[in-house]
């Protein structure tokens, strides 16, 4: 039986923090993993971003709740879930991601979580491991399951790696020209039909 691992942003929804610059004017909150793969650094950038322009976590949630995920993300995961047990797997924060999940049929997400102060602002973020994605797989192929993965940028390599067969969905170039070993898929038709070929190859494309 395989289990899926599945990113989320870029995947299923935008980026979370390409929204906030697009909604708050604050260009460097653009910046992605997809071109800073330090993580760590890259969010206590951001809550230093916030902190300096008074952005507190409800402004964030009030600008999220009214973003919809990618045409065709929810019919693609319940195509998904049909075929295979699915587990997305992200970097973002559940303080986050709750308005996605509702939209998105409430599919089983693992994350990370935020300190939040008395005043609203955002002071830390916690990661629930280090390398937590990898983890998740390595995880489930432990339990004697075999794993599917995809991912679009940095931080999902290593989940990819570690993953029995690994997919790049719509990454950027620096990361699909660095990680050739892994097949490409631009859209939810491409990535069903290398989905598919894996699983009939392996007699698992009936429904569970």
């Amino acid at each position: 039986m395989y289990v899926i691992c599945s990113d989320l942003e870029s995947v299923y929804v935008p980026e979370i923090w390409i929204n906030l610059a697009a909604k708050t004017g604050i260009e460097e909150l653009k910046i992605t993993t997809r071109e800073d793969p330090d993580y760590n650094k890259l969010m206590r950038r951001r809550i230093k971003i916030l902190e300096e322009n008074n952005i507190k976590l409800k402004d964030i949630k009030e600008i999220l709740v009214k973003e919809n995920p990618f045409p065709g993300a929810k019919d693609f995961l319940d195509w998904l879930r049909s075929v295979a047990r699915l587990i997305i797997v992200s970097d973002t924060f559940v303080e986050f991601a709750s308005p996605w999940m509702n939209k998105l049929g409430n599919p089983l997400l693992f994350c990370n979580s935020l300190i939040v102060g008395e005043d609203g602002m955002i002071k830390e973020h916690i990661m629930r491991q280090d390398n937590g994605k990898k983890q998740v797989v390595a995880a489930i192929k432990s339990l004697n399951y075999k794993t599917i993965a995809f991912g679009d940028s940095y931080n999902d390599i290593e989940m990819l790696k570690e993953a029995d067969y690994g997919i790049l969905y719509c990454p950027p170039d620096n990361v699909k020209e660095q990680f050739q070993q892994f097949p490409v898929a631009n859209n939810y038709d491409e990535l069903k039909k290398i989905i598919c070929a894996k699983l009939n190859r392996n007699n698992f494309l009936s429904s569970f």
